[in-house]
């Protein structure tokens, strides 16, 4: 389903944080949005879940206006985890998952049938949580505790998925367990996933789509490898850097080394 972004403006009340964005993303692919703190990635990625309202503008699913979804069948197209969910504590990780058939239920208190059940073992088995099915959330690892979430929204079975910050206060080990995970939704079902991430290196190693933002402007978009380059960390984030290629992956592996913009560099230094 082809998802663009049509010349939209975006913020909070009166306080406009994106002006005039103007965006396709890639089907099937793994993008990841870039940038600095407070530059307008989560804003722009709540936007086009239609969490809050576009100032002006519009996005289109397949076409037709995002706007024109009923709610309940927009979740049934796209899913999102949000950073730091959070879930009543008494919850089983196995209920947590079932919530993510919600879209599909034609009453608050329809049944669960064979076919819900059927993918809920499934979201479970996809992301290694059917040993902890019958846990409670609160008692997870950080780790654990996102897998259980990424499998709540998997089991909307939609075809684009949203992920805002997933790898956020986990350790390195579990972040690539998440990335990993992500990367296998991906190229197995052929999920179109939108991401916000921080580390760069991890953005250039599993991403093939980037978008790196700056004061609400989208400054750079295109392939990981057109896109990762001294010149947009430089203008980006500020940042002299030296980059290398990965030799197991041939991605680009940024090295930074200090910020240009306190040093006195200028762009044509690096």
């Amino acid at each position: 389903m082809e998802l663009k972004i049509n010349d939209i403006s975006t913020g909070y009340g009166n306080h406009v944080v994106s002006q005039h964005l103007t965006l396709t993303l890639p089907e099937h692919k793994i993008t990841a949005l870039i940038g600095a703190n407070g530059c307008g990635k989560s804003t722009l990625l709540k936007t086009i879940c239609r969490i809050i309202p576009p100032v002006s503008g519009s996005i289109t699913l397949d076409g037709r206006p995002l706007s024109q979804y009923d709610s309940h069948k927009l979740a049934r197209y796209i899913g999102i985890l949000p950073q730091n969910p959070t879930a009543p504590g008494e919850l089983t990780v196995r209920e947590l998952v079932m919530y993510g058939r919600s879209p599909y239920k034609t009453s608050l208190f329809a049944r669960n049938n064979k076919e819900d059940r059927e993918i809920v073992e499934w979201a479970l088995d996809e992301t290694d949580m059917l040993e902890f099915a019958e846990r409670r959330v609160r008692s997870l690892s950080g780790g654990q505790r996102q897998r259980a979430w990424i499998a709540m929204a998997i089991a909307q079975t939609t075809d684009i998925l949203f992920l805002d910050e997933p790898t956020s206060f986990l350790d390195v080990s579990h972040q690539m367990e998440i990335l990993h995970l992500i990367e296998h939704l991906n190229r197995e079902y052929e999920k179109t996933i939108i991401m916000v991430i921080h580390e760069l290196n991890e953005a250039a190693r599993f991403a093939d789509y980037l978008v790196a933002m700056k004061k609400g402007e989208i400054l750079y978009k295109g392939t990981t490898q057109d896109v990762f380059t001294k010149e947009m960390l430089f203008d980006i984030f500020g940042i002299d850097s030296e980059l290398m290629t990965d030799p197991r992956t041939g991605r680009p592996l940024c090295i930074p080394y200090s910020l240009s913009r306190r040093s006195g560099q200028s762009r044509e230094d690096i």
